[in-house]
């Protein structure tokens, strides 16, 4: 598959693994990036010296170019990015903060820089602090998400319709038929999380990947808008959340209640009662956990299934 994404990236397909905290080290990374597809490396629950580590191995296990994830309100990200800088990471996604804070300083380090966005408010701004391209997330996603609620169905267009670089479709796309309708819709290539924490090579707990795969539809909702909305699995610590809401908590009670380390205890230990269980909407479709190869490659299949199909009669008029 060539197109924008594929040429910039200099991958085999145009499908990207979301940079999650607790769930995307270098072994998820690079079996992403080495089955055609480009990994990333989810540096927002790591110490320096951590992701140090993890660019290394991950250089070890690829020969595939790889990106790092980097949210902007991580408080050693200077750190981190002197880190990227000293491995040569040929591509950063930045996200949570304003793209002009670092875009102009890696892009002088010959580094490929996208930025995530939850509305084509942002997007814009992003194409005009110079980034290479968008991650244009709609509120189907897992983690943490927009405000607006606007879904990926009418995000993308919305974006495609204002905006000249690529963009790369994420929320709710976890299948190649879901993959072809945001290509459709104006994408260049979708970005998939959920369907990767669900993988042998994913850092997340056994336990918090079995609750993946036995999800439902309505078992995730958006929760704590008022804070840093976030998409959470529906347990023990989800529905106190929302009892101390609906007792009228303040934002102080509600940041109490959270504490530290609510996404590490439930992703990253697999405590399923009292951690913090991030996964989109799309979970309600996965049922096995399988080699990030696999998955790529099942993806690849029935995009290429869903176009053949869109020249049958069905979509003839």
């Amino acid at each position: 598959m060539k197109n924008r994404i594929t040429s910039l990236f200099n991958i085999e397909f145009p499908i990207i693994q979301a940079g999650m905290i607790w769930c995307s080290g270098w072994e998820l990374a690079s079996a992403v990036s080495n089955a055609g597809g480009l990994g990333i490396i989810g540096s927002g629950s790591m110490y320096p010296e951590i992701l140090d580590d993890q660019i290394a191995k991950c250089k070890l296990a690829t020969t595939k170019p790889f990106a790092v994830n980097l949210p902007m309100l991580y408080p050693d990200i200077d750190k981190h990015i002197a880190t990227i800088i000293k491995h040569k990471v040929p591509i950063v996604f930045t996200s949570a903060g304003n793209p002009k804070t670092w875009t102009k300083h890696l892009k002088e380090h010959g580094i490929i820089v996208v930025h995530v966005v939850s509305s084509l408010k942002f997007a814009k701004k992003s194409e005009e602090a110079g980034v290479d391209a968008v991650v244009a997330e709609g509120f189907e996603a897992g983690g943490h998400n927009g405000r607006d609620e606007t879904t990926t169905l009418c995000l993308i267009p919305m974006v495609a319709e204002e905006v000249n670089i690529p963009i790369i479709a994420a929320g709710g796309i976890g299948t190649g038929e879901a993959m072809l309708a945001a290509m459709n819709l104006g994408a260049d290539a979708v970005q998939i999380g959920s369907r990767f924490v669900a993988s042998i090579e994913s850092s997340a707990h056994q336990n918090f990947k079995n609750v993946v795969v036995s999800s439902k539809e309505g078992d995730t909702q958006l929760a704590m808008k008022n804070i840093t909305p976030v998409r959470l699995v529906k347990n023990e610590f989800y529905l106190r959340v929302e009892q101390a809401y609906q007792e009228g908590a303040s934002v102080e009670e509600i940041k109490e209640l959270l504490g530290r380390g609510r996404a590490k205890k439930g992703m990253f230990e697999g405590d399923l009662l009292e951690g913090e269980l991030e996964i989109g909407q799309v979970s309600g479709l996965i049922h096995e956990i399988k080699p990030a190869s696999e998955i790529i490659d099942e993806i690849v299949k029935d995009f290429r299934m869903a176009i053949e199909a869109q020249k049958s009669e069905k979509f003839q008029f």
